[in-house]
């Protein structure tokens, strides 16, 4: 089970690299930006391990430091897919907002609703001792709540990747239940948890992936001014 976050990380990487040569070249622009980015979430794993789980890495460096290659490429991986998994399934593409509209009242909230995410997860990991799963998950849900009242044209696509994120995510998840029996049982610190298992994969699994496909695939239309159209 030493390298069972890598390959499964890797396997992670495939899926992308399938979706990214399925794109137009904005498409494709767009995913590149989004997962770069993403891929910075990854430096946030040693608030999770062991609190959350404690996985094997490469050169041991979850365990010894914290930090962990893998996450930092998990990150990308999942950021890039949840940004353009919608257009690529509804053939949607993007316009620029006209400047006028921009000064709706509900666009003055435009940089907080954009940072609320992290805003709250700061606040909910200082001030409770929820496990950080439960923080994540609960700042995700309310910054998607926050970007629908600021860009509620994004509303269909929050709802719809939130959901066939997860359904993708279920998949993804029972691919390494079947390639390394037990290593949810060894790896996630299920005492600590809900302890309820969706066909052997944790809840906080799926709920972690609704909330961050709820939330995250806004992220580029609400950061860059854009709104979604027909193709």
């Amino acid at each position: 089970m030493q390298y069972a976050w890598l390959i499964w990380t890797l396997l992670l990487l495939l899926i992308w690299a399938l979706l990214y040569a399925s794109l137009k070249e904005r498409g494709r622009r767009e995913m590149l930006i989004v997962s770069a980015w993403t891929a910075l979430l990854g430096l946030t794993e040693p608030l999770f391990v062991p609190a959350y789980w404690n996985p094997p890495s490469l050169f041991d460096l979850a365990q010894r430091t914290g930090f962990d290659i893998e996450s930092v490429l998990f990150a990308f991986g999942v950021g890039g897919i949840v940004a353009v998994l919608y257009e690529r399934l509804f053939a949607a593409r993007h316009e620029s907002i006209a400047t006028p509209e921009r000064a709706h009242r509900r666009h003055r909230l435009h940089l907080l609703a954009l940072f609320s995410a992290p805003i709250l997860f700061a606040l909910l990991f200082f001030t409770t001792a929820w496990n950080p799963i439960y923080v994540a998950i609960a700042a995700l849900t309310a910054g998607g709540f926050f970007t629908w009242y600021c860009r509620p044209d994004l509303k269909v696509k929050m709802l719809a990747t939130a959901a066939l994120f997860t359904g993708v995510y279920f998949a993804y998840f029972l691919s390494l239940i079947a390639l390394f029996p037990g290593y949810v049982q060894a790896v996630w610190n299920l005492p600590a948890l809900s302890g309820v298992l969706v066909l052997g994969v944790p809840l906080e699994e799926l709920l972690f992936a609704a909330s961050f496909g709820f939330f995250w695939s806004s992220i580029y239309e609400h950061f860059t001014w854009r709104k979604l159209t027909e193709a």
